[in-house]
């Protein structure tokens, strides 16, 4: 007889999975990924280390699915401050704004999702996720010239430099672990 699993069976599976996550996203922001190993992930989530197993056969794996999960509501923050501002001038400054304040407010984290030193299957994903805020932005540079806002420019290439340079911009003070201080008025 073959096992069909009911419908309670995968709202515990997909429960433990959503656990594992979560537990993996806190230590991550609390450590970054060199301070995250599976069995202080199974820990934090309430589960055994071969739980976890279960749910991704590899370290890399589970690192894949948490930077997914990350990045996913960061690109969906830019996007809806973008999303509420009415010129492109203000719509390209909401994305850096919301993009440079969220990662100095979770310093670790941002650091882990930028630059950390990874497996290359989370590096591959940090691609994915670049080239998703380049397309946003690059929904925004097309608009704007096509208003007359901005100057005739390739919005693909203005996108991706830009996504490059806010990037670069925020490593050292992420590296940092906190955020850039200004400097005191004289």
């Amino acid at each position: 007889m073959v096992y069909r699993s009911t419908e309670r069976v995968r709202a515990r599976l997909s429960a433990s999975r959503e656990r594992i996550v979560a537990a993996a996203l806190e230590i991550m922001a609390e450590h970054g990924y060199a301070g995250c190993s599976v069995a202080t992930i199974a820990e934090r989530a309430g589960l055994a280390t071969g739980s976890v197993y279960r749910h991704f056969p590899t370290k890399a794996d589970l690192f894949a699915e948490v930077f997914r999960t990350a990045a996913q509501r960061e690109v969906d923050a830019v996007a809806r401050a973008a999303a509420a501002e009415t010129t492109v001038a203000a719509r390209v400054a909401a994305v850096i704004e919301t993009f440079c304040g969220r990662a100095l407010q979770s310093p670790r984290l941002a650091y882990a999702l930028l630059a950390e030193p990874v497996d290359p299957a989370v590096d591959a994903e940090r691609l994915v996720f670049r080239r998703a805020y380049a397309r946003l932005l690059a929904g925004h540079v097309a608009a704007g010239v096509a208003s007359g806002e901005l100057p005739p420019q390739d919005p693909d290439l203005a996108a991706t430099a830009l996504v490059g340079a806010l990037a670069e911009a925020m490593v050292g003070p992420l590296a940092a672990g906190s955020p850039a201080r200004a400097p005191s008025p004289t």
